[in-house]
């Protein structure tokens, strides 16, 4: 069972317990139901783009550009992280071009737009921060009030998937 709760392992057991159970119970897909009833409509990069400058636009504003956000069918959700914030540096003769990209994966086209949204106020913070530390919690409460809710939610959607049940919104 603990490795069924990976995603969970730094909160308390009894907050495990209550997962656990809801899972045997195959409850736990009726919550996050009952917590995001639909998906979001942002499929293609476009979108995610527009989508994600629009939040960076409103709270990181004279942060750095991004040169890229896309989704991406390499990230996987059970393995890798959800998305991917990478600061590309490339020499071009004397001169040394940095890049700020996000990646987004794949998967997380047919899921609510609350945890999308999660996702991609996390990869925006680390324009700002780059480790997850106090300021960088602080800076993705500042974009998403809900965020630590919706990391958990998020948790419970991947330890839903690991368990076998894919959801079907």
């Amino acid at each position: 069972m603990e490795n069924q709760l990976k995603y969970l392992n730094g909160y308390r057991q009894e907050i495990q317990d209550q997962v656990s159970s809801l899972l045997e119970n195959d409850k736990l897909q009726s919550v996050l139901l009952s917590r995001h009833p639909h998906i979001h409509d942002i499929r293609s990069d476009k979108a995610l783009y527009d989508y994600t400058m629009a939040i960076k636009n409103r709270y990181l504003r004279k942060s750095q550009p991004l040169a890229k956000i896309q989704y991406d069918d390499k990230i996987s959700l059970t393995h890798q992280a959800l998305g991917l914030h990478s600061f590309v540096s490339r020499a071009q003769g004397r001169k040394t071009k940095a890049k700020n990209e996000i990646r987004i994966s794949s998967r997380l086209k047919r899921v609510p737009e609350s945890l999308l949204r999660m996702v991609v106020v996390h990869e925006l913070a680390h324009l700002k921060e780059k480790d997850h530390n106090k300021a960088f919690y602080q800076l993705c409460c500042h974009m998403e009030g809900d965020y630590h809710q919706l990391e958990f939610d998020l948790r419970l959607l991947l330890t839903l998937v690991d368990s076998g049940i894919d959801m079907e919104w």
